[in-house]
């Protein structure tokens, strides 16, 4: 069967786009080049993430340009589509699906034809004829970013990555150079026998959002919640093969790292300061930096995996931090972190961590 050129590759190859962007642009150009007057497109999808709601790609004819918006889950419904498509000129959409949640496709027409408030009957025809040819394609589409969102609301999003390229062997994984962060409540068994189960999940809630935003924040990944306890890391980024590199990605990374704890620091201030206002205790914990070499990759059983971090730098930040409360500190920050970052620490000698041969120089952070 011979078909229109945007139709014959709906069909062939737009299954295979790398992302939703690129099959709006790609489809886009294919439609005025067979001759469809068009000033920009959307494509909307729904997601399975535990905050935003919907992702909406804006196609624009005249540059060739692709912009995202997102709708989130708490917001109010909201038409970001349809409105930005209504600034360019008449309106086309369509939902590819019988479901709410469906794909929706839309398109702008030139605003230019004799005070035309819509697409010629004609144009109209050939954008459902479109639309239901995208119909495949969109599924398998929207079946990938659903499987995405997924794996980086459970993994993060570079380990999630790794999953998603076919790293699925256990035992396999790589060496990389990152700061670790190693964060958890204080007393908070005893905290949880007092407090309603509700109430702590929303307590857990509230400490979790102090300090993995922080962490994404500045660039960095949370690896795993356990219980109470956070440990994120902020990988070193650019050539590992370029020395002078190494030693910026380094700096980078810890930077990065102590930008987060400060700003977790002053994260669980206010919520104290919250928590106050409504009779409720405040939360203290301890948080501790390391920088080292981890080995990121799949570890388990035979048939339950997990993508985690493993070595003697999380094995440190990790005793490093059950230091806090020893010291009346909120964060501990070792040698490897302070030797790598012009920020002013506050030094406080050198201590012994359980199971850890030598010695760690410790440091915080000043408390003003």
């Amino acid at each position: 069967m011979d078909l229109p050129s945007p139709l014959a590759w709906l069909v062939d190859e737009a299954g295979a786009s790398p992302g939703p962007e690129r099959f709006l642009a790609e489809l886009g150009c294919r439609l005025l080049a067979d001759g469809l007057p068009l000033s920009g497109g959307t494509l909307t999808l729904s997601v399975p993430h535990p905050i935003i709601a919907r992702r909406t790609w804006l196609w624009r004819a005249e540059t060739g340009a692709v912009i995202e918006a997102l709708a989130f889950a708490a917001a109010p419904q909201s038409e970001a589509g349809r409105d930005w498509l209504a600034g360019l000129g008449p309106v086309w959409e369509e939902r590819i699906g019988p479901s709410h949640d469906s794909p929706m496709l839309g398109w702008a027409g030139i605003d230019n034809r004799a005070g035309s408030g819509a697409f010629a009957p004609a144009e109209a025809d050939r954008l459902r004829e479109v639309a239901r040819f995208a119909a495949a394609p969109l599924a398998a589409l929207e079946a990938r970013e659903a499987r995405a969102a997924l794996l980086e609301a459970y993994l993060g999003r570079r380990s999630a990555a790794r999953v998603q390229a076919g790293e699925l062997a256990r035992g396999t994984g790589e060496t990389i150079r990152a700061a670790l962060l190693c964060a958890d409540l204080r007393d908070f068994t005893a905290l949880s026998e007092v407090t309603e189960p509700h109430a702590m999940i929303a307590t857990l809630d509230a400490w979790f959002d102090r300090v993995a935003g922080a962490v994404h924040a500045f660039g960095g990944e949370v690896l795993k919640f356990i219980g109470d306890g956070v440990l994120a890391i902020f990988p070193v980024m650019g050539d590992s093969d370029d020395a002078g590199r190494v030693g910026h990605g380094d700096r980078e990374a810890c930077e990065a790292a102590l930008r987060a704890v400060a700003a977790s620091r002053a994260g669980m201030v206010h919520l104290d300061q919250i928590r106050q206002a409504q009779g409720l205790a405040p939360l203290p914990f301890g948080a501790a930096l390391h920088f080292g070499e981890i080995l990121w990759g799949n570890i388990g059983a035979a048939d339950r995996l997990d993508f985690t971090a493993i070595g003697p730098a999380v094995n440190l930040v990790s005793r490093l931090e059950g230091l806090c409360k020893p010291l009346g500190r909120s964060v501990l920050i070792s040698g490897a972190v302070a030797a790598n970052t012009a920020t002013v620490l506050m030094p406080l000698g050198e201590h012994s961590l359980r199971g850890i041969a030598q010695r760690c120089a410790v440091f915080t952070l000043p408390e003003n």
